[in-house]
C-alpha cells in the first residue's frame, strides 16, 4: 500500500460525498472544509476511508488532522503498522 493509493482512496470518498467536487482538483494541501464539507461530510469520508482500509483510529488522534495530506499520512501510518504486524 503506498501513500498515492491512500490519497485516491480518500479522494474518491470525498468526492462520492460531496458530488459537487466531481472533476475538481483535490491538493493534499487542502482541508475538507476548504473544500465545501461539513462535519458530517468529514466523518462519512474518513468513515469510509478506514472501512476500505480495514483500520481503525481513535477520534483523539483524527482530531489533530488538519488537511487531506495529514489524514493521508495518518490512514497510511496506521495501515503500515498493521501490515508490518500482519507480517511479523
Amino acid at each position: 500500500m503506498t501513500r498515492e493509493h491512500v490519497l485516491e482512496i480518500v479522494k474518491r470518498h470525498l468526492v462520492d460525498t460531496i458530488e459537487e467536487l466531481e472533476g475538481v482538483d483535490i491538493e493534499p494541501s487542502q482541508s475538507m472544509k476548504d473544500l465545501g464539507a461539513n462535519s458530517l461530510d468529514i466523518v462519512e469520508v474518513v468513515s469510509l476511508s478506514m472501512r476500505e482500509l480495514k483500520v481503525k483510529i481513535p477520534r483523539a488522534e483524527l482530531s489533530g488532522v488538519g488537511s487531506i495530506g495529514e489524514l493521508v499520512e495518518l490512514l497510511y501510518a496506521t495501515v503500515a503498522a498493521k501490515e508490518r504486524a500482519a507480517a511479523g
